[in-house]
């Protein structure tokens, strides 16, 4: 008879295993942004796999995907806190619960997986396709929460450039490919199937190199060709660098105001440069709403002098309220209207929230209980000659299906955000990494505009061609790249993943059925 593989001597202890399966999480955390240690990542996803497939039974690898995934989720989302710290006295007592409930709760995604690879014999192409599923379940379920995805651990290497091809979920699933092909490697009788794997996720790190001529360090920032961009519209971004303490203050918010005022007014300063073609603002950058901000725009008109501005600003229809993006033309009159669709839980608006707010519980950027409305979807904004935007709002960038729901292809991606939510160190990052995936899955350029950063002019191959930088106030033009061809992900979405998952996984099933029957 067989002992189980914790009770075989030298195994390490329930315990122990639990320990290594919290540091494989922690290992894979350290492959986001801003570490972006994917070498440490990707031992650390074999790990997981090597403690899975030598459980004891489902339960067993179910607690370790559980440890793993918990320790995964609290370090690469820690940010989170940042919001609740904000205003301590209201909401502070809720960050713990907060980090430790999202981080065990996202986990039940990995500990699901983790039973299913062992259930299914703790072979590899369960572990790859078994892990690649419920990322993307998690893209969806419950709104959906697609942040710290384990292929995201490859945003600022060669490889991002499959997702041109068949998205970020193919990213996960090379991930656990190349960690799954670590393990087989070292075993006597499946180290042909560990050299394949690893063969292809190194055949498609050197075409990802291919795509832009050169290797991973070019994946991040790029300078602009001035002779390919002579022709190009020029972008003013305005980052106030209004923090999200002081906001809100009535001190200050005439500063924050007049620094952006400043910052538009800063005309022909320079008469090698050329005036910028638009001027974008951050997301809630007037502390007015739209009906009373009469005067505000006026001012706005007055300083943009002739040039037409996107804004971001609350509007009340009735009684729901909308996070929203404006466009001004030059003359000052107000040509299109987007409303935020993919608003933030427990921070745009709370579920059940008229009924909470009677116990003084709101949403942190609410003005109200219920929160802010979800505006009715993906659409274009007309921009005049720079062609159509597709505005996203902060939040929305990280949805590829977003993008992918819009009624028609755009010229750019436009994001707004207020980033100052996510604090000083690792959130920032994070999102401005996936603005830079979801320009590499479009081929489209994107100009992103944040409060505090990073605001950034991105090409289609996902490069940083001008930025400025976190907690800096000040303003920058930048010439918007060119628009690449669609890409295979654009016009076929999700439908390719999806199969090759679905693939890998019934080739599971079917391969343990064979073995059981042949017991």
């Amino acid at each position: 008879m067989r002992l189980p593989s914790e009770m075989q001597p030298g195994a390490p202890g329930r315990r122990v295993r639990l320990l290594l399966a919290l540091a494989s999480g922690l290992a894979v955390a350290l492959g986001q942004a801003p570490f972006d240690l994917w070498p440490v990542a990707i031992p650390g996803l074999a790990l997981l796999f090597q403690l899975i497939r030598t459980a004891g039974d489902m339960r067993q690898a179910a607690f370790l995907g559980l440890a793993a995934g918990t320790g995964h989720f609290a370090l690469a989302l820690f940010w989170i806190i940042e919001p609740f710290l904000v205003n301590v006295a209201r909401h502070g007592w809720m960050a713990p619960f907060a980090l430790i409930g999202m981080s065990a709760g996202l986990a039940l995604f990995w500990a699901v997986a983790a039973a299913v690879v062992r259930g299914l014999g703790g072979r590899a192409l369960a572990f790859v396709a078994a892990f690649t599923l419920v990322e993307v379940l998690r893209s969806y379920v419950l709104t959906g929460f697609p942040w710290a995805l384990i292929g995201h651990v490859w945003i600022d290497t060669p490889l991002v450039h499959v997702a041109s091809v068949v998205g970020h979920h193919a990213l996960t699933l090379l991930a656990l490919l190349a960690a799954a092909g670590l393990v087989q490697l070292l075993s006597p009788h499946r180290r042909w199937w560990g050299a394949g794997s690893l063969a292809m996720v190194g055949a498609a790190a050197l075409w990802g190199g291919t795509v832009i001529g050169g290797g991973p360090g070019q994946g991040g920032t790029a300078q602009a060709d001035p002779a390919g961009m002579a022709d190009r519209p020029v972008i003013r971004m305005i980052q106030p660098n209004a923090p999200q303490h002081l906001k809100w203050d009535r001190t200050m918010i005439p500063v924050f105001f007049q620094r952006q005022i400043d910052y538009t007014a800063a005309m022909g300063l320079d008469p090698a440069q050329p005036r910028p073609d638009l001027v974008i603002w951050a997301e809630t950058a007037l502390s007015v709403i739209l009906e009373n901000a009469e005067p505000e725009l006026e001012a706005i008109t007055l300083a943009a002098d002739g040039v037409p501005v996107v804004l971001g600003i609350q509007r009340f229809i009735g009684q729901r309220t909308f996070n929203s993006a404006i466009y001004l033309d030059g003359g000052g009159t107000i040509r299109a209207i987007y409303d935020k669709h993919r608003l933030v839980p427990f921070g745009e608006y709370m579920p059940f929230g008229e009924v909470l707010s009677q116990f003084g519980i709101h949403g942190m950027a609410a003005s109200r209980g219920g929160g802010f409305s979800p505006g009715a979807g993906p659409r274009l904004m007309d921009l005049g000659g720079l062609g159509h935007a597709l505005p996203l709002i902060c939040y929305e960038a990280v949805f590829p299906q977003a993008i992918l729901g819009a009624p028609d292809r755009p010229d750019f991606l436009m994001q707004i955000t207020n980033d100052a939510w996510f604090g000083t160190y690792s959130g920032p990052y994070q999102h401005l990494a996936q603005a830079r995936l979801r320009a590499i899955e479009q081929g489209l350029p994107m100009v992103r505009v944040a409060n505090t950063g990073v605001s950034a002019m991105i090409d289609g191959h996902g490069r940083v061609t001008a930025a400025l930088p976190l907690d800096t106030a000040g303003w920058l033009d930048a010439p918007l790249p060119r628009a690449l061809p669609p890409t295979i992900y654009a016009l076929w979405g999700e439908l390719p993943i999806m199969l090759i998952i679905l693939g890998l996984l019934g080739a599971s099933v079917g391969r343990e059925i064979r073995a059981r029957r042949a017991k």
